[in-house]
């Protein structure tokens, strides 16, 4: 499925912005901007490490990717939410990238793991009624199993920066 969101909130826990996963390829509620962790600089173009700690920032509500300790809705694992407003939030919106070696590559399975509670972003089976009939659960789980693997399927990719590509083949000195 994929990372989804839109202006509908939680009617229990933390009542804020829902994120559910989707099987729809063509909807513009699932499109996520990467950015840096909080309070952090991050030049455009700039590589993601395997073990940095990011935001990702909902495109339709510019609310952050978030968790926090309060239950998820219907599995009862810990909720993951959409948080802050025109990408600023706070520092539970920091999640770290869980991948094989160097760099988080475009086409490689990932993991997220929330920087401050240590859950893993995860879908199972779980799904909503109305208003978001059919739409799954996307929460926090505490192991990491193959329910929290992550691949970007499309969006605006950057080429890396100049002072990267001089790092990756110019070793020499």
């Amino acid at each position: 499925v994929r990372l989804h969101s839109h202006d509908v909130r939680y009617g229990s826990g933390s009542g804020q912005q829902s994120v559910t996963g989707v099987s729809a390829a063509d909807d513009g509620n699932s499109y996520w901007r990467v950015r840096g962790r909080t309070a952090a600089v991050c030049q455009r173009g700039t590589p993601v490490r395997c073990g940095q700690a990011i935001r990702l920032t909902h495109l339709g509500t510019g609310r952050n990717l978030h968790s926090h300790r309060f239950t998820s809705p219907l599995s009862g694992n810990q909720e993951v939410s959409a948080f802050g407003e025109a990408g600023e939030g706070d520092y539970l919106d920091d999640w770290t990238v869980v991948c094989s070696g160097t760099y988080w590559v475009r086409d490689d399975e990932v993991r997220f793991q929330h920087a401050s509670t240590d859950v893993f972003l995860s879908v199972t089976g779980e799904q909503y009624g109305r208003p978001i009939h059919g739409q799954k659960e996307v929460h926090g789980m505490a192991t990491s199993s193959q329910n929290n693997y992550w691949k970007v399927m499309e969006g605006i990719f950057m080429q890396p920066s100049e002072a990267f590509q001089m790092e990756q083949y110019h070793a020499e000195l």
